[in-house]
């Protein structure tokens, strides 16, 4: 097996939060098989939204000096992404949204992405729940011609954050998936 970069950026706004807690089991997994993994909380970050200006199709390079400086290069670096957030409405929550609009100027660019995996957690208990955030993914995913959604992870019925210890099972798929990247 080759080793490859990973990069897991969660968008809980909760330290500890139930999609902070997927992304830490994505990560063990994906560590004990053998990748070299990161992570990025959003929390913690300033990104601003979208100007819609397009000026980073030309310089690959977006207009707004925040965050985003930082995380785009690595994200442009990285074979694979995990990106953990909660349901928001049934859809992705702003955090993750924001980013990637963001990532606008990896459109144009050589970038090393090709794998991409949601971990989202839901105050909802319905599996129905997650659908508008997967679809809200696969509708960045189809942006880059060389990246695949390859899997999800559905985290149902959790509202306080650590609720998703109380279903392991959540956690554990989420440990599996990170092992089999």
């Amino acid at each position: 097996m080759n080793s490859k970069n990973v990069l897991v950026i969660s968008a809980s706004p909760r330290r500890g939060g139930n999609s902070d807690l997927l992304a830490d089991a994505f990560m063990q997994g994906a560590q004990e098989a053998g990748h070299d993994v990161a992570k990025i909380s959003l929390r913690e970050k300033k990104i601003g939204f979208c100007k819609g200006c397009l000026g980073c199709q030309k310089t690959q390079q977006c207009v707004l000096r925040d965050d985003m400086d930082a995380i785009l290069p690595r994200m442009q670096r990285t074979e694979v992404i995990a990106f953990a957030g909660p349901v928001y409405f049934y859809s992705l929550c702003g955090q993750l949204k924001t980013l990637l609009d963001r990532t606008n100027p990896l459109f144009a660019s050589e970038y090393a992405m090709r794998d991409i995996y949601l971990l989202a957690s839901a105050a909802d208990t319905a599996e129905s729940a997650v659908d508008g955030s997967i679809t809200a993914l696969e509708g960045w995913v189809s942006c880059f011609e060389k990246v695949r959604l390859r899997g999800s992870v559905r985290a149902l019925g959790v509202t306080e954050a650590g609720d998703v210890r109380r279903t392991p099972a959540a956690l554990d798929a989420a440990r599996e998936l990170g092992r089999n990247i």
